[in-house]
């Protein structure tokens, strides 16, 4: 179980890595060489692979293995930061552009076959805590890449960066390499049998996935919800910079101690859910909660003054806040989300029974009746025993 929890912790850790980057990082950096606020927020256009990954999220899932996906996607995150380190951000502004969303590509794929690989190795009674390890790990990953890197890039140079992260990623590939539990196989059909009824239909799998109970809801609410988070997050720091706040400050405040808190308030969130039972309820309570800390964050960008001490410590209190409540329902929506997953992981994230492939919404008796063939473990009929 230990080498299960320290293999999906270094595998979100480097995943975070990029995140942190473009989000901690890079604002800030590009803030200080004279970029205006509108040209900031278009590099969340960067972001795209992420929204489109649900385009090729079948092919991660049905074609080759998790583990080759993830070596090829961290060869390719290696090979991004090696490019990156050869640009000048002040000279070579599309190439840089370029290559970090080639980076978020590479994320984005090694996010779909991570998650994929936590739904099959984690039991039930391990969702509380995986998620737990999954959103620290994340956080852990995009704290050294946008906190500590931005506090010493003044020291160490931009090409030393990306460096010390092609290294990283080297590091967890070869990690990845000998990790025995990715070379386990699952006791099911041949696959020569799952090839003749794969579907890499986006549209067929999304329908699929509606008919899961509960995901419609939660798909609603990551959307609304991500919107409003990263507006908050991304642009008080900005306004920070702009108001007396140095990088160096806003790397150890925001991308650090505020992320630490972060990080405590995702572990609360984990032994919440392992203690107290359905995420749901705490999810209610928390969003209250959140929404009481944006209204504290939106009085002290009212009463913002640079020469008041008091209102500066409010400021950083504020993003502290922000961050701890973020981490909490961050590790609450999660365990959502994979309790959503597992409920159709075998039919959706692996292979489909041919004769209930089109009837995933059915009882379970109706599943047992279509599918009558003993010579291999049907995944809907399994879900019942």
């Amino acid at each position: 179980m230990a080498s299960k929890y320290l293999l999906l912790g270094m595998l979100y850790f480097v995943q975070g890595m990029p995140y942190g980057l473009q989000s901690g990082l890079l604002p800030i950096y590009l803030r200080t060489v004279g970029l205006s606020f509108t040209s900031i927020s278009l590099t969340k256009a960067l972001y795209f692979p992420w929204i489109l990954k649900v385009f090729w999220a079948p092919f991660v899932d049905q074609c080759w293995n998790k583990q080759t996906w993830l070596l090829l996607s961290m060869c390719g995150l290696a090979v991004a930061c090696l490019t990156c380190a050869s640009l000048s951000p002040g000279e070579n502004c599309k190439a840089l552009a370029t290559v970090l969303i080639l980076m978020n590509l590479m994320a984005s794929t090694q996010d779909i076959a991570v998650d994929g690989m936590a739904v099959r190795l984690l039991n039930q009674d391990e969702v509380g805590y995986g998620n737990t390890i999954q959103v620290v790990g994340y956080k852990l990953g995009s704290v050294l890449a946008g906190g500590g890197f931005l506090a010493v890039i003044h020291l160490i140079g931009w090409r030393s960066l990306f460096l010390l992260l092609a290294s990283m990623y080297c590091l967890v590939m070869v990690y990845t390499w000998h990790a025995t539990e990715l070379q386990t196989r699952p006791s099911c059909r041949s696959d020569r049998e799952k090839l003749q009824h794969r579907s890499l239909n986006p549209c067929d799998l999304l329908q699929e996935l509606l008919i899961v109970p509960g995901t419609t809801w939660t798909l609603i609410f990551v959307i609304n919800y991500k919107l409003g988070e990263q507006g908050a997050m991304s642009m008080f720091p900005l306004f920070l910079l702009d108001n007396g706040f140095s990088p160096q400050e806003l790397g150890v405040w925001n991308g650090m101690v505020a992320m630490g808190f972060s990080i405590a308030g995702s572990t609360l969130g984990g032994v919440l859910i392992s203690r107290k039972g359905p995420p749901l309820s705490l999810l209610k309570v928390s969003l209250i909660l959140r929404l009481a800390s944006l209204c504290f964050q939106a009085l002290v960008l009212f009463l913002f003054s640079s020469k008041s001490s008091i209102i500066k410590v409010a400021a950083i209190f504020s993003i502290i806040l922000q961050h701890f409540m973020a981490g909490i329902i961050s590790t609450l929506t999660f365990s959502i989300m994979m309790h959503c997953t597992q409920r159709a992981v075998e039919s959706i994230q692996q292979f489909r029974c041919p004769r209930t492939a089109r009837v995933s919404g059915m009882s379970v008796k109706k599943r047992k009746r279509r599918c009558p063939e003993e010579h291999y473990t049907c995944p809907y009929c399994s879900l019942a025993s």
